[in-house]
């Protein structure tokens, strides 16, 4: 999908969001909706100055669900690996995030994006083999409910903690 395309599909999600909102305020749904359409218009050019605006309404729209519905599992696992991603600067907390990842991945034994998300981290910390695992499962799981969304990612993080794994090890013994 083009830049143009992309740009329009998430402008319209965020439109029906907002207006998601507006009929219902107290929807945790619906906050997640618009929240994952600025998220996504976020991404389309990355990071600017921009970005950083949209960034203070996409968090405080996430902060808004987990107020509604703290056991939004899906919300959970945005913070978790929004926390992990961002610098502290912007708000991040890797031991938090990773914390909220660990408690997605305890409750959601479907939940790819926060397994891989946490394998990164593990990786991150020298713990390759439980990276690796997470992302096997996480694979897995996808390939597993038909999640054709999901399974490129997951296999280039596995491939990659792999190699990472390897080196480690490889370091280990020289």
């Amino acid at each position: 999908m083009d830049r143009a395309t992309r740009l329009a599909h998430f402008q319209q999600g965020q439109i029906v969001g907002e207006r998601a909102v507006a009929v219902d305020e107290e929807s945790a749904d619906a906050h997640f909706a618009l929240f994952c359409n600025l998220g996504e218009l976020l991404r389309i050019d990355g990071e600017s100055l921009t970005s950083l605006f949209g960034l203070r309404r996409m968090m405080n729209e996430l902060n808004r669900v987990l107020e509604l519905d703290p056991a939004h599992i899906n919300a959970l696992s945005a913070k978790g690996t929004l926390l992990v991603k961002l610098p502290s600067l912007l708000g991040g907390d890797t031991e938090k995030g990773e914390a909220l990842l660990e408690q997605v991945v305890s409750r959601a034994p479907k939940a790819v994006n926060a397994r891989l998300s946490l394998a990164k981290v593990r990786c991150e910390h020298g713990r390759h083999q439980e990276a690796v695992i997470l992302a096997t499962d996480a694979l897995a799981l996808a390939q597993q409910h038909n999640r054709p969304d999901f399974i490129p990612e997951a296999r280039a993080v596995l491939e990659q903690l792999q190699v990472n794994a390897a080196k480690a090890t490889y370091k280990a013994h020289f």
